[in-house]
């Protein structure tokens, strides 16, 4: 059941049906400025809310399991990098495409399903908790940083106005969030279904955004069948090759079987959550369409692969298979 879940995910068909909306019917004329704007306020509203519902009693707690979260950190933000730019060496991707593979690449790891997959498969919930945050408070440095390193021709590089947009729409309202915690966060944790509807929502409407804008500059002439098809193939090879890099990593480094689950389900993934707003910010809003296709690939691959693995891993537990 878990499995068909992650197959038929609601919010992957939805994020399907927001690009054909957006390749079909995309904003225009006056329209864009009125689009822009609701996008630019879901990404605060977002990043408001990442603020808000993360605990800092969890980051306390995390900080004694050092090393299973810099293990996961490495992974996310060193050897993830490496692999995108060994990637983009093999030029076989158009150029735009290549920048997205690379863009996805450096994103922060995904939170909700990370723990999800991790409580399937019997691991560390708690350090899953902790591993996951930590990624994505990092990313909000990071993720830019690395952005600007790596990626400088390709985003015209780190302006002043890039970093306005930045602390504006990202960082400032993440600390907003956190800092009002202490009276919100009882509203937060108790209303999480329909939060958790909002966030979406907010990213469904940044992807029109940015897919609407690139249509209209000719995104679907700009990228080839035959290169769709080579770019998941790509996603694919690049999902398994860390999917068994983290399993040595865990091997090697002696990790208890619960952490070791951690170090595979957060370590493996990138998040569009994340991504989408961060594209948004970084990018010009003619190229955030394209870019995006990576990790939209990667996510859906990313669901389908955890999904099947999770439950085989949940045996290998003390009692799994007596349970399974």
């Amino acid at each position: 059941m878990q499995r068909l879940a992650a197959l038929l995910d609601p919010f992957v068909i939805a994020l399907l049906a927001t690009v054909a909306l957006a390749s079909v019917l995309p904003a225009r004329g006056a329209a864009v400025a009125w689009v822009d704007l609701a996008a630019q306020a879901g990404i605060v509203l977002l990043f408001f809310l990442h603020g808000a519902k993360l605990s800092r009693e969890a980051i306390i707690a995390g900080a004694r399991n050092w090393r299973l979260h810099l293990a996961t950190l490495a992974v996310t933000f060193v050897m993830f990098p490496l692999l995108g730019i060994l990637i983009g060496a093999l030029h076989v991707l158009p150029r735009e495409l290549a920048a997205g593979m690379l863009f996805l690449t450096l994103l922060p790891s995904t939170v909700q399903s990370s723990i999800a997959f991790t409580a399937i498969a019997r691991g560390n919930v708690a350090a899953a908790v902790c591993a996951a945050s930590f990624s994505n408070l990092a990313g909000i440095f990071l993720t830019p940083a690395l952005v600007a390193l790596l990626m400088g021709g390709s985003t015209g590089g780190l302006s002043w106005d890039s970093v306005e947009k930045i602390v504006g729409q990202l960082l400032l309202p993440f600390v907003v969030g956190h800092l009002m915690r202490p009276w919100i966060g009882e509203f937060v944790a108790r209303n999480k279904a329909w939060l958790g509807r909002v966030d979406r929502g907010s990213i469904l409407l940044v992807v029109y955004a940015a897919f609407g804008a690139a249509v209209v500059e000719g995104l679907w002439q700009k990228v080839a069948p035959e290169s769709l098809a080579l770019l998941t193939v790509l996603c694919l090879a690049l999902l398994g090759l860390v999917l068994g890099m983290t399993t040595l990593l865990g091997r090697a480094m002696g990790l208890p079987r619960e952490d070791a689950v951690v170090l595979l389900f957060c370590g493996s993934k990138k998040s569009l959550a994340s991504g989408v707003p961060m594209a948004g910010v970084l990018f010009p809003a003619a190229q955030v369409g394209i870019v995006l296709l990576p990790i939209m690939v990667f996510h859906q691959l990313q669901l389908i692969a955890c999904a099947l693995l999770a439950p085989k891993l949940a045996k290998g537990a003390p009692g799994g298979e007596r349970e399974a």
